[in-house]
């Protein structure tokens, strides 16, 4: 690959950034919510916002949480702003929700209606996922936690902070389809004939910063590369056969967990 196409990636990988944060502003159809995030959401719902809104939802006056209609938001943007900010001169207080949680209330109230729990996988355990990500998974021999562990791949410290319970599970079954393009592998010839392999954890016009195959974090000037590729596949295999579906719930939870503050 040249540098210039290399450039014209970077350029894509900022765009799509930006169109997918533009998606998320607009109001979404029930079937484009993921069942991990649903699940999530309802039992955030049962732990925290049960005790004003009621099981049912209407426990408040004049709100009807079931009905899908928010007198002060229309968006899915619009309701995760008042779920953390609150709503000024009501009961409705500001909330220190991360960015998953969000997504995953927004998820539950959009389907509140519709939402049978009955007909939900069992909650995942999180100290039970911890044990599988430990020992039948091995996930720690190239993931690193709360400074454990290496930096193979990317460290998981905060991931339950800033990647939904939906994307996990996406990962968990296929790592090469949920991959986001910053996470793919590179391969890089310097003029000299070095070859370096790593994944990117930064990367804009002129520069890319890799961690190399031996943890090493690397600064390259692309204009001093002979060669710069991206590999379309992950290099984590799929666990689709590995745990089975209460495992996996188990290992979501203990990811969502997860919040960088150990």
């Amino acid at each position: 690959m040249s540098i210039e196409t290399a450039s014209r990636i970077a350029a894509w990988i900022g765009a799509s950034i930006v169109a997918a944060a533009a998606a998320h502003a607009q109001p979404q159809h029930a079937g484009q919510y993921e069942q991990a995030d649903i699940e999530y959401g309802a039992r955030l719902y049962l732990g925290r916002c049960i005790i004003c809104h009621g099981e049912r939802g209407d426990g408040m006056p004049g709100v009807n949480l079931r009905s899908g209609r928010f007198k002060n938001a229309s968006t899915d943007r619009e309701l995760s702003n008042v779920i953390r900010d609150g709503v000024a001169g009501t009961a409705m207080a500001p909330n220190a929700y991360s960015d998953s949680e969000l997504t995953a209330l927004v998820s539950y109230l959009r389907n509140f209606g519709s939402y049978d729990p009955g007909r939900s996988g069992k909650p995942g355990d999180a100290e039970r996922g911890r044990q599988l990500f430990q020992g039948k998974g091995d996930c720690g021999s190239c993931h690193r936690v709360n400074g454990v562990g290496p930096r193979a791949a990317p460290d998981l410290s905060n991931v339950g902070a800033i990647r939904t319970a939906g994307t996990l599970q996406r990962y968990l079954l296929d790592p090469t389809d949920a991959m986001l393009p910053i996470n793919r592998p590179v391969r890089v010839v310097k003029r000299d004939g070095t070859v370096i392999v790593g994944r990117r954890v930064n990367e804009d016009t002129h520069t890319v910063q890799l961690v190399d195959s031996h943890e090493r974090l690397v600064s390259l000037d692309k204009s001093q590369l002979r060669e710069y590729s991206i590999g379309a596949d992950a290099t984590m295999p799929s666990f689709a056969n590995v745990f089975d579906e209460d495992e996996r719930a188990d290992i979501v939870a203990y990811l969502l967990s997860l919040k960088g503050t150990n």
